[in-house]
Parts: structure tokens; sequence; C-alpha cells
């Protein structure tokens, strides 16, 4: 059986618009938090069959169009020495920070088939067990967010530390996002032998950059990711607060533009062409409203596409913890079945 999700990152014609949650295997799911108050988050990443049941888990429960592979934009960086660990209730933290031209001559690329053969392996697992209509998705960080956990040590909302290095050190910046971009793609391309029919670049910081500070230390980078993974399998691009960078967005050749909840996804879609896909967007906070809040809203957005090609329905963001499990089928139920008339 076809792909309808594969089918509309090639922006063919589909029989209903397919979706899929970013964060779809979360702590909003009893069975994961069953799991998750016996392991810490690194050991189910790490466990390939818990970390393969996680993947799972919400294909079963609510049958959406395409699983992604249970994992963390930042494991790329755990052999890279840097200390990451993750820290309950604070998210990921960078014990040894680089902020130098020095800090970055240090950093050894390292075999990422051996390091992160986990990885590969669950999705060669999840693979097996998915119904062959059900994408799987694989993924990574873009160069600019992992850099950024570089820079800062941790999740940040000014990202000072990252501009001042950017803008201080130009030269010893882009080494570091050339580093991590040969990294990012040795991994996806792994990935893609092990099963993933397409791949996801999360850059959820970018948004914190100027349109012409993108273009210079950014964009560059991440097309260098796209263009060296070929057309092998859709490349997603997934990005907030990137209202003001849609045209440099579209110029990294990403088949499939993700947007955040922040934009108009049919206005935005006329800027980026109609020769890329687009993945997004509702608010994940209308997931906490009522039913009839949940309906009405995500009708109001398939309605505003009228119908074009090559729409992949999902959040802004992830799944919210608080999220109930029904709210979730639900608003999965009322895409598959709405059609435009």
């Amino acid at each position: 059986m076809a792909s309808v999700f594969l089918q509309a990152c090639r922006r063919e014609s589909t029989p209903y618009t397919p979706v899929w949650l970013m964060r779809q295997a979360g702590r909003y799911i009893p069975r994961y938090r069953e799991i998750r108050n016996r392991l810490s988050f690194l050991e189910m990443c790490k466990n390939v069959e818990v970390a393969t049941e996680v993947t799972l888990l919400p294909v079963r429960l609510f049958r959406v169009d395409a699983a992604i592979v249970f994992a963390d934009i930042l494991l790329l960086l755990e052999p890279l020495d840097v200390g990451l660990t993750f820290l309950e209730g604070e998210g990921p933290r960078v014990r040894k920070t680089v902020r130098s031209g020095e800090d970055v001559a240090r950093l050894r690329e390292f075999d990422v088939a051996g390091e992160l053969s986990y990885v590969f392996e669950i999705l060669r697992n999840v693979r097996a067990s998915l119904p062959p209509d059900v994408a799987l998705i694989g993924f990574a960080g873009a160069p600019f967010t992992v850099a950024s956990y570089l820079v800062e040590g941790r999740g940040s909302r000014l990202h000072l530390e990252t501009k001042e290095f950017l803008y201080r050190e130009p030269d010893a910046w882009h080494d570091l996002l050339a580093c991590l971009g040969r990294l990012t793609v040795r991994y996806l391309e792994g990935q893609i032998e092990a099963g993933a029919q397409a791949v996801q670049l999360f850059d959820s910081w970018a948004g914190c950059l100027a349109p012409d500070d993108y273009r210079e230390f950014v964009l560059p980078h991440t097309r260098s990711v796209v263009e060296a993974l070929g057309t092998r399998v859709p490349v997603i691009l997934f990005s907030t607060g990137t209202a003001g960078l849609l045209r440099e967005l579209r110029e990294t050749g990403a088949q499939v533009i993700g947007l955040d909840w922040r934009l108009d996804l049919a206005r935005a879609w006329d800027v980026l062409g109609a020769q890329v896909a687009v993945q997004g967007n509702l608010d994940p906070a209308v997931l906490l409203a009522s039913p009839e809040r949940i309906r009405d809203a995500a009708a109001r957005l398939l309605r505003s596409l009228a119908g074009r090609r090559g729409h992949i329905f999902n959040l802004g963001h992830g799944v919210l913890p608080a999220t109930p499990v029904e709210h979730v089928r639900l608003l999965v139920e009322t895409v598959r079945r709405w059609r435009p008339t």
C-alpha cells in the first residue's frame, strides 16, 4: 500500500490529508509514563526494545500516518565527549561548552555508524513492525540548533553566547557548523539505510536570528546537509519563530517545510511557493480545549488550504504533556475524515 504521508511529501494527490504529530510518543501517554518512571530519558533512547515500543505507541493508539523514531536531537553530541546530560525537569546540559576557535579545534569527529548504532537498530525494528502504509521518519538536529546547545550549554531564550561567538569568531563558527553538518549527514544517511523513509531536521532555535545573519551563518550549512542527502527520501525542515525567514527556508532545498503556529499557514505557503510541501501547524494548546474547539480549529486550518496538494497536518510544535489521550485521537480522526467541499 502507498504511504499517503510520502505522497504528500512529493506534493502528489492524496485521498485525505496525512497526519502525524511531533512528540506524538510522550508523557501524555500512560504507557510512556510507566516506562519513564523506571528509566532515565537517555536510558530510554539507548534501550532498543523500549525505544522501539515507544516509537510504535502512537501508531497503535491513533493510526497516525507516520512514526518518528524515539530519540533526541542531541544524541549526536554524546560521542563528542562534551559532557552531555539530561536533567529531570531541566532538560539537556552540556558541561564542556564550545565558545572559541580553540574549543572547536578540540572536537573530534567520530564513527557515527558505531557510536549511534542503537538508533539504527531501533529504526530497523520499527520498520519491520509498521504497516506498509505507515511511513517511518528519522531525524536530527540542524547544525545551528545543535551548535547553540554546544555554545550555551543548555536551552536558551536569547542565545546571546551563540550570537557573540558567531560575530566574534565567524571562521571558527563556520568550522563548527561544517563539522556538525558532516556528522549530521552521516547520521541521517545511516537512518535512511536502516529504514527511514523521510528525515526531519529540527532547527528549533533558528528564529532567534535576523534574516541577514541566518543567510550568512546558517543557510549554507543547512543547505549543504540537504544537498548531501539528495533525493533518496524527502527532507523536512522544521523551525520555530521563523515567519521572517520563509524565503531563506525555501533556499535550503528541503522538500517539506514545517512551520509553527505563529503564522498563517496558507499565507506562508504562498511565500514559500508551490514547489515545496508544507507541514503544520495547529497550536498544541488547542488539544487542551474542548472537543468542539479541537474539531473546529482543525477544520478551519484544513479549509484555509483549500485542498492544496502537499499538506501534512501536524502541530506547530510537540504534543504537550498535559494533553488528554482522547483529544489526540479526536484530532487524528477529524483530520483523516475531513474532505474539501
